[in-house]
C-alpha cells in the first residue's frame, strides 16, 4: 500500500480512538456502570431520568399525526429486514466454511443497551429496539459482503465511493493488473486470520 494512505489511515485509526475515549468519559459523566450487555444507572440518575419520562398515553396523544400514519410502512420492514438477517446467516455459514474463512460474530452488531434509559416510554424503547435491529442487520450484512468483497475482488473502484467499507483501503488500486495478481492471494489469507 501507498506509505501515505498508510500514515493517513494510521492517523484516522488514532483520531477513532480518541474519540472512543472522550466518549468513554462522557458516559462515565452519565454515573452508569457499563460492562458488556448491562448498563446500571445509579438510583439518583434513575430517578432525575424518570422525570423527563413521558408515559404512553400522553404520548400518544400529542404525538405528531405524519409519524402515526407512516408507522406502519417502517414496521413492515420488519419482516425483510429478517428475512435479510436469515439469508445472510446461512449464506456466511455456507460460503464462508467453503472458503476458509472466519464468519462474522452476528452477535457483535446488534446493541440494544436503550432499553435500560428510565425516560424512555415502551413504546419509545420499542422503537430503538427496532432501530437498532434494523441498524445491527445491515451493518452485520455489511461486515458480511466486505469480506466477500476482499475474497473474491479486491479491487479499487476508479470513482469515489461512500462510505467504504474498513478493508477497502487494502483493496488493489484500479487497472492494476499486476498488482492484483500479487496481492489477491495474501487478501485472502488475512480473511481466514479475523476473529
Amino acid at each position: 500500500m501507498n506509505p501515505i494512505i498508510s500514515e493517513l489511515l494510521a492517523r484516522i485509526q488514532h483520531i477513532e480512538s480518541e474519540i472512543e475515549l472522550e466518549m468513554q468519559l462522557k458516559r462515565a459523566e452519565l454515573k452508569a456502570d457499563f460492562d458488556e450487555t448491562r448498563v446500571r444507572f445509579e438510583r439518583e440518575v434513575l430517578e432525575q431520568q424518570r422525570r423527563f419520562k413521558t408515559g404512553v398515553m400522553a404520548y400518544l396523544l400529542t404525538a405528531n399525526w405524519l409519524s402515526v400514519l407512516t408507522a406502519p410502512v417502517i414496521y413492515a420492514l420488519l419482516f425483510p429486514i429478517l428475512l435479510l438477517d436469515l439469508c445472510i446467516t446461512v449464506y456466511q455459514h455456507i460460503c464462508f466454511r467453503a472458503y476458509g474463512l472466519a464468519r462474522v460474530k452476528r452477535g457483535s452488531y446488534f446493541v440494544y443497551d436503550r432499553t435500560h434509559l428510565a425516560y424512555l416510554n415502551l413504546i419509545e424503547k420499542i422503537n430503538c429496539a427496532y432501530c437498532s435491529y434494523g441498524n445491527g442487520v445491515m451493518a452485520y450484512g455489511r461486515e458480511v459482503v466486505a469480506r466477500t468483497e476482499q475474497y473474491w475482488c479486491p479491487i479499487k473502484h476508479a470513482r469515489k465511493i461512500m462510505a467504504a467499507h474498513p478493508y477497502y483501503t487494502g483493496f488493489v488500486d484500479f487497472g492494476n493488473a499486476q498488482s492484483y495478481k500479487d496481492e489477491l492471494e495474501n487478501l485472502r489469507t488475512e480473511l481466514t486470520k479475523l476473529k
